[in-house]
């Protein structure tokens, strides 16, 4: 039996990052299951691999990793830039690539009083102070695409993958505020803890990583 010293703890964001991380790791020759696709576990453990792998929403991967109960984890850099927890990035992964927008509509024209909508709040407010703009931000969590449409906002900060959700809603990026692309993140104690395992991993999908281009 694996001492707990030896598993890796992961936390896996669920949703669009998912399958894409499960390739690479694949790709990379980590031996994970083909029913892991479609499982609807929250802990999925793989002796294998020695790894243990914790299903989690992408805003809670960097919490998990930042209090250890995840010795590492993969997440977006939106979350990252949003969430500002105490973490090691340790790898650019290259998968769920998109971009960090400002989105309005094709006739928008600056207001007395702006107000922006997202679910991004710290990244919108940074962003506009860069700007030298003063904007109100409203934190939404869902269909941040409807608050210039009903005028609750006149711009929107949101992540953009193809377009087509602002193209069938009359909506335009304005401006590109960064891209976005997933991480392996570590927490900063087990990297030193389990740090031949980690770097044993983030060696193997590097190499992958480059081998794709």
């Amino acid at each position: 039996m694996n001492s707990d010293k030896e598993i890796l703890k992961v936390a896996m964001p669920k949703g669009r990052i998912y399958k894409q991380a499960l390739k690479l790791f694949r790709e990379a020759g980590i031996p994970i299951p083909g029913d892991f696709d479609d499982t609807r576990k929250l802990i999925i453990e793989q002796p294998e691999a020695k790894m243990e792998f914790i299903m989690a929403k992408p805003v809670d991967v960097p919490t998990f990793v930042e209090y250890g109960v995840a010795d590492i984890g993969i997440v977006g850099k939106d979350v990252l830039m949003e969430e500002d927890k105490d973490v090691y990035e340790l790898l650019d992964l290259g998968i769920a690539k998109c971009r960090m927008s400002v989105i309005g509509l094709p006739d928008w024209k600056p207001t007395i009083q702006p107000r922006v909508a997202t679910k991004y709040p710290s990244v919108a407010s940074a962003y506009f102070r860069e700007q030298g703009q003063q904007v109100e931000v409203i934190k939404l969590n869902g269909s941040i695409e409807l608050a210039p449409l009903i005028g609750l906002a006149d711009r929107i900060v949101d992540m953009v993958e193809t377009g087509q959700t602002l193209r069938e809603n009359g909506l335009i990026e304005m401006e590109t505020i960064f891209g976005i692309t997933s991480r392996l993140i570590a927490n900063r104690v087990s990297y030193r803890m389990k740090n031949d395992s980690i770097q044993s991993l983030c060696d193997r999908l590097q190499e992958t990583i480059a081998t794709k281009g």
